[in-house]
């Protein structure tokens, strides 16, 4: 489980608890729990029972108080939305009821399995049956049990090797005894980890049914996909929109989605189960969105020994670490080795999430990246007062690196300390050093060179902004648990950033790629990359909206206009599939940001 100390954000620890889920689960599952807290819950099936919520990067479970039984809830993959009821249990009584947090999570309820089906007879519909062990070729048996009450399927993932040996490797995803061969030949299976697959031939007892919906909601996904890979397959944005309509329509062909409420009660001034709610339905939402993207996919595909000790194998992979982080710090290292060893250390670090909590844990490295970071793209330019194409290639590669690391460690005492200690030093470098000016300083307008140079900038200027949003999402958890004015608020952040030079052509930036991705400009769907840098984005804006009154003013002058007249709700539904995850939550997001800017 992800260890949690002093800071202020994070869960206090239960010894009973954590033994109970150490114990009954595998090492995989363990590992990528995020939290938990005791709280009242009510359901459909659980009426105002003080339980514990088991919060992981996929699902959340509930325990019995004390624990016996691990059952799942919910998954992240069928919320639609998780928000803070402001109301008085009638159930409670003095302090508790006034200082209870109520929180409301709503989702799509399970669908009953289908007549004849035995093979999906236990499945909650999100998944097919996976596969099981006895042989080196892809079959499939019944689901392994975990517990009475519940069952967490094994999820399939190839290895990978990297750096030496195969030694950064760790499963992308929870999975438990027994699981399939890592050598298994099924180049499908291999590569899409996340994705499972019905028997090629189903039980003879079984007939003949037609996919699921979800099924189908996966094959579409893969359709788009497909077609963004390959430039002669671009559809045209009239095609695009019809068979965007036709697939939607075929998906709501089907039986109509019943939403269900799982309600929170947390009996506690100091709860931060809400915040980690929202994180890890954020994080859920932009990995499994990426995950539809190949290249994106074959980058994070890893797998390892489930059944090394995790001793070991946090021995070993502190060790590793180690000995990359002492090659980034020696003196005297060239610009390509460096680049070099940043591209080893992201990679790492997308499969191995011990990896990115030893990196909070060691502050020499997160020290040094944001040095590199000033001293690259602030410290010296061109004779010309241009970036170089090694400045740009170096930052990107920097700001990519850490926006890697604060994905899912939250919870990390580490992360905070190191942000926060002396006024948050290190939080207002690495905001002021990322932000930088979005248009090129050339005398050769239109040069080949010219435009290698500004398709570089406009790759920063997309990782920049990326890091920006995670710095922001650590921002509103932070308001949540102490006043704005405090340290690594989010309108802490927007103080910091606001006597930067090129802060108001940064977001003006930000704000027309949002304009151009959303305007009827735009030809074609959106691909899972290019949505969940338009969710960041949105997120970006609404922030700027919402906590800096300059920065509100300054999109409000340039931008209302744009946004009133070329910004469209059923537009953006048209260009975002709705078979991404992420798709919703960004059109709720555009929404926010029509009513903010177009308000006097």
């Amino acid at each position: 489980m992800a260890r949690t100390g002093s800071g202020t954000l994070l869960c206090r620890r239960n010894v009973r608890l954590d033994s109970f889920l150490k114990r009954n689960t595998e090492r995989a599952v363990y590992e990528r729990i995020r939290a938990y807290e005791p709280c009242v819950v009510r359901s459909d099936t659980v009426n105002k029972v003080y339980m514990h919520v088991v919060l992981s990067d996929q699902k959340v479970y509930l325990a019995e108080y004390p624990p016996r039984a691990l059952t799942a809830a919910v998954s992240f993959g069928r919320v639609r939305d998780i928000d803070l009821v402001n109301d008085l249990p009638d159930f409670l009584s003095g302090k508790d009821r006034e200082r209870c947090q109520h929180i409301r999570i709503v989702y799509v309820a399970d669908k009953p399995p289908a007549k004849g089906r035995d093979w999906l007879g236990r499945d909650k519909g999100e998944e097919l049956p996976p596969a099981a062990p006895p042989t080196r070729r892809a079959s499939y048996s019944k689901e392994t049990l975990l517990f009475p009450h519940q069952t967490i399927k094994p999820h399939i993932s190839s290895h990978d090797s990297f750096r030496t040996s195969g030694q950064w490797k760790e499963e992308l995803l929870p999975k438990l005894k027994p699981t399939r061969s890592a050598s298994c030949p099924d180049p499908e299976t291999l590569r899409l980890p996340k994705v499972p697959h019905p028997p090629t031939q189903p039980p003879s007892s079984s007939p003949t049914s037609p996919p699921s919906p979800s099924e189908q909601n996966l094959k579409n996904g893969q359709v788009w996909t497909e077609l963004k890979s390959y430039p002669s397959l671009q559809v045209p944005r009239t095609f695009g929109s019809v068979l965007s309509r036709l697939l939607r329509r075929d998906c709501a062909s089907g039986e109509e989605e019943k939403e269900a409420e799982l309600h929170l009660y947390a009996v506690s001034q100091t709860s931060r189960l809400y915040l980690h709610l929202q994180s890890a339905w954020n994080s859920f939402l932009i990995r499994s969105t990426l995950l539809l993207d190949p290249l994106y996919r074959r980058r994070c595909s890893a797998s390892s020994d489930s059944s090394a000790p995790i001793t070991a194998f946090g021995f070993r992979t502190a060790h590793l670490f180690g000995q990359l982080s002492s090659e980034l710090l020696q003196d005297g290292i060239s610009v390509e080795s460096l680049y070099l060893l940043l591209q080893e250390l992201r990679t790492a670090a997308h499969r191995n999430a011990t990896l990115r909590r030893l990196f909070w844990k060691s502050g020499d490295v997160g020290d040094f990246l944001v040095q590199t970071l000033e001293d690259c793209l602030h410290g010296c330019q061109s004779p010309s007062g241009s970036y170089t194409e090694d400045q740009l290639l170096l930052s990107t590669e920097v700001v990519q690196t850490l926006a890697v690391m604060f994905r899912e460690t939250e919870v990390e005492a580490a992360r905070v300390n190191l942000l926060s200690a002396k006024k948050g030093a290190l939080a207002s470098r690495m905001l002021l050093a990322l932000i930088c000016d979005p248009q090129l300083q050339t005398q050769s307008r239109g040069s080949p060179m010219d435009s290698e140079l500004q398709a570089l900038l406009a790759e920063y200027l997309d990782a920049a902004c990326s890091l920006l949003f995670e710095l922001l999402l650590l921002g509103h958890e932070t308001n949540r648990c102490s006043s704005a004015d405090n340290n690594l608020s989010v309108g802490w952040m927007l103080r910091v950033l606001q006597p930067h030079p090129h802060l108001l052509s940064f977001i003006g930036y930000q704000a027309q790629q949002v304009l151009l991705v959303l305007s009827d400009q735009q030809e074609s769907v959106l691909s899972p990359v290019q949505s969940v840098l338009l969710f960041q984005r949105c997120r970006l804006l609404l922030a700027c909206l919402q906590y800096n009154s300059q920065l509100a003013q300054h999109l409000r002058t340039n931008f209302r206009e744009e946004f009133r007249y070329s910004v469209k709700p059923s537009c953006a539904e048209e260009k975002l599939p709705s078979q991404y995850p992420i798709s919703r939550p960004t059109l709720r997001l555009v929404e926010n940001i029509l009513t903010l800017m177009l308000r006097r």
